[in-house]
Formats: C-alpha cells, sequence, structure tokens
C-alpha cells in the first residue's frame, strides 16, 4: 500500500514508553513530520497484532524491547494538500515499559532522547504537536495510576 495519497486510511502504532519518570520521544528521520520529535511507531505489517507491530516498531527505531501495557488511545492523523489527503492514518497508542535493549536511533528515527515532563508540557525546542502532547500526558499519567497499584518501570 502506498503512503502518500493512500486510497484508504493506513493502521500505525504507536508507544507511550514511560521509564524512571520520563518518556522516550524519536525525532523522525523521514516524511510524514520529518525532523519533528514524536513517539516511537510506525506501520502495522499485514498479519502483526497491534501489540506485536508496536513490539517491533520500538526495537528497530530505538533498540529497546518494550512490554506494551494498554492501549492510550486510536487517534487519526489526516495530513492534506490542498484537496488531497496526502496522508491518512489510523494509529494505536500503547503504554509501554521497558524490558530491556540498549538505546540507540535507528531505523526511521535519526535520534532518541528521554524527556521529563517539563519538557513536553512547556514550549521547549522539542516543539510537540498537541496531539502528541495529549497522548504523551495521557500515558504518563495512567504509568503513575498503575505504579500506585504496584506496576513497576524497569
Amino acid at each position: 500500500m502506498q503512503r502518500e495519497f493512500p486510497e484508504a486510511p493506513l493502521v500505525g502504532v504507536g508507544a507511550v514508553i514511560v521509564d524512571d519518570g520520563r518518556v522516550l520521544l524519536v525525532r523522525r528521520g523521514t516524511e510524514p513530520m520529518l525532523g519533528k520529535w514524536t513517539l516511537p511507531g510506525g506501520m502495522l505489517e499485514v498479519g502483526e497484532s497491534l501489540t506485536d507491530g508496536v513490539i517491533r516498531e520500538v526495537r528497530e527505531e530505538t533498540g529497546l524491547t518494550v512490554e506494551p501495557v494498554e492501549l492510550i488511545e486510536l487517534l487519526d492523523r489526516i495530513y492534506r494538500e490542498g484537496e488531497r489527503v496526502r496522508y491518512h492514518y489510523v494509529i494505536a497508542d500503547y503504554l509501554c515499559r521497558v524490558l530491556g535493549g540498549a538505546l540507540k536511533a535507528a531505523s526511521d528515527a535519526d535520534a532518541v532522547r528521554w524527556v521529563d515532563r517539563s519538557e513536553w508540557n512547556s514550549h521547549s525546542a522539542l516543539r510537540l504537536d498537541p496531539v502528541t502532547v495529549r497522548v504523551i500526558e495521557a500515558g504518563w499519567q495512567r504509568a503513575h495510576a498503575l505504579k500506585k497499584d504496584g506496576w513497576e518501570e524497569r
């Protein structure tokens, strides 16, 4: 399926990876959002479950092995060019915890970094998309609620 000017929406997955009170972001090395900081993720492959897709995409982009904990949000990402739809993704974003691996930018991410809450909630140099900030905050809040119930980060 072609990603640019698709005939139908494409299914993607994303990860809100919370570890030690921080969230992992990647800087996109490809379109859409080239050069922007966002959550790790990508396209689901045929025959792949949503959670398997999250695990694979995070490993490919960051070198980390994660465990998807729960769905945070299901959302549309629609980018238009004039009257035409240039990109249309339906994205399932999952709260994830780190199980292992070595952090490194790979695949279509050209940088990775841990950020604390003040960085995604401010007008910092990251210039995060408001939808991304909303998903990060929801994942971070859920991780902290689960932590009170005994969920442990790495």
